[in-house]
């Protein structure tokens, strides 16, 4: 007898043990548990015949985000497709999806699942993986936009009901909308607690309102916290440190580094992104990182032709640069150029050329003081590089780096006009006013510049 989620969707197996072990799985990965790859082998363990347990594990190993794990994906879809007679429509669309993306075509896989959710919006899973896909792409108004578009189809007492609204208030945040974003996302932290894309949802909106207060409140947690919790966690911490660094405490910000931040030899994706745009900024705020750097180049080293999310390369690149390895820089770039020259419907390929290398050369020229090259390659690109995906916090360092390349330059009047810009919008950033009154001064403009320095004082954390 064909068994069901936990929402009512069939499912393509008569195991009651291997229906239960996938909805288990499913609730784990929601909340960046490290148990749910344990329970997808209980999946298959219950029913080796499980097409859709296949189809998961595939998932799961893209979610990686390294072609290290795509020989397990394809191995995994190829089982899927050996046993899909008989599985429903449903789960065949998530076959097409899982096939597409281990192709590369992140962009197809989304037109999939989205396709599965106009018949079946309570597809949990297909809805997070669409949100996660679309992060990645840059797409803010998907981020918004499907979850809207299915939670007519929930219920409160729907389990994960909460995830869903967690997903929405993502994506109001990433639209611009505030306030409904925050309510969204507290009311998802109501129904569970344990939802971290949820808290980190709330966490963004309090980060681009420059609510440092209540960031810091928000994720008061003592060290340790979420240990049971995959790397995403630790981009959690990454938030919380953002508001210190904002607010001047980056004694505090350097502990939370190397106690929550800093990546290991493994180098997982985010915390790569992490651990290297945090380091940068505290650079750009005066504070000497010592030799933070030398992990994440060695880390970075291993991964010149890993071109599987841009916004990964581009740190890669940021990391490799400023840990001194010059040669490897240049060979990610070439890399770039290369899988960017025949991009055929690889995602990622398709913004290798137009963003992804620009970028990451840019990085590179920063590094090495070449700041008119660096400024030359960025500059046209302030209102594309959300191509590269991740979210508008993220992508902050690239205009830092713009800002901090025009004062190299000695661009002046460049410097002024983007500072002015950043301190309109983020007003409680120490960073944004410190080096406006910098440039003021350097303009002959005292008066402003003391004026900074105060703006400058005020925000600082006591």
């Amino acid at each position: 007898m064909m068994q069901h989620d936990v929402r009512g969707l069939a499912l393509s197996t008569d195991s009651a043990e291997a229906a239960a072990a996938f909805n288990a799985a499913i609730a784990d990965y929601l909340e960046y548990r490290l148990s749910a790859s344990e329970k997808v082998k209980q999946v298959l363990a219950a029913d080796p015949d499980f097409s859709m347990g296949h189809i998961l594990r595939g998932y799961f190993m893209l979610l990686i985000g390294s072609n290290a794990t795509l020989p397990a994906a394809q191995k995994a879809l190829a089982q899927a497709k050996t046993l899909a007679a008989g599985i429903t429509p449903r789960e065949t669309l998530h076959l097409a999806a899982l096939e597409a993306w281990a192709a590369g075509d992140t962009i197809k896989a989304c037109a999939v699942w989205e396709e599965l959710l106009a018949a079946h919006p309570t597809d949990l899973l297909a809805l997070r993986l669409q949100h996660f896909a679309s992060f990645w792409l840059g797409r803010s108004a998907a981020l918004r936009d499907l979850p809207a578009g299915v939670l007519p189809a929930w219920s409160a007492d729907m389990p994960g009901y909460g995830n869903v609204l967690g997903m929405l208030a993502f994506g109001l945040e990433e639209c611009g909308a505030y306030a409904e974003a925050e309510k969204a996302g507290r009311e998802a932290v109501g129904h569970n607690g344990e939802d971290l894309w949820a808290i980190h949802a709330v966490a963004h909106v309090l980060e681009m309102q420059g609510r440092l207060k209540d960031g810091i409140a928000w994720l008061n947690q003592p060290a340790g916290t979420w240990s049971d919790r995959n790397p995403f966690k630790d981009h959690v911490w990454w938030h919380r440190a953002l508001y210190s660094l904002e607010g001047g405490d980056f004694d505090r910000v350097l502990k939370l580094y190397d106690s929550e931040i800093e990546v290991d030899e493994n180098g997982f994706y985010l915390d790569v992104q992490n651990a290297a745009s945090l380091l940068l900024r505290l650079e750009f705020c005066g504070v000497d990182v010592g030799t933070r750097w030398e992990l994440l180049a060695s880390v970075a080293g291993k991964r010149l032709q890993d071109h599987v999310l841009a916004f990964t390369d581009t740190h890669f690149a940021l990391a490799l640069a400023r840990g001194g390895r010059q040669e490897e820089a240049n060979t990610l770039i070439g890399s770039l150029r290369s899988f960017g020259a025949n991009p055929g419907d690889n995602s990622a390929a398709k913004v290798a050329l137009p963003l992804t290398a620009p970028i990451s050369e840019a990085m590179l020229a920063f590094a090495e003081k070449r700041h008119d090259r660096a400024l030359e390659l960025l500059l046209p690109l302030r209102y594309e590089w959300q191509g590269v995906g991740a979210s508008h916090a993220q992508r902050d360092l690239f205009q830092q780096v713009v800002i901090e390349a025009a004062i190299g330059a000695g661009r002046t009047d460049l410097a002024r006009l983007l500072l002015a810009e950043r301190s309109q919008l983020k007003p409680n950033s120490l960073y944004s006013w410190q080096r406006y009154a910098d440039v003021l001064e350097t303009s002959g403009e005292a008066a402003k510049a003391a004026e900074a320095r105060q703006r400058a004082a005020s925000v600082r954390l006591h």
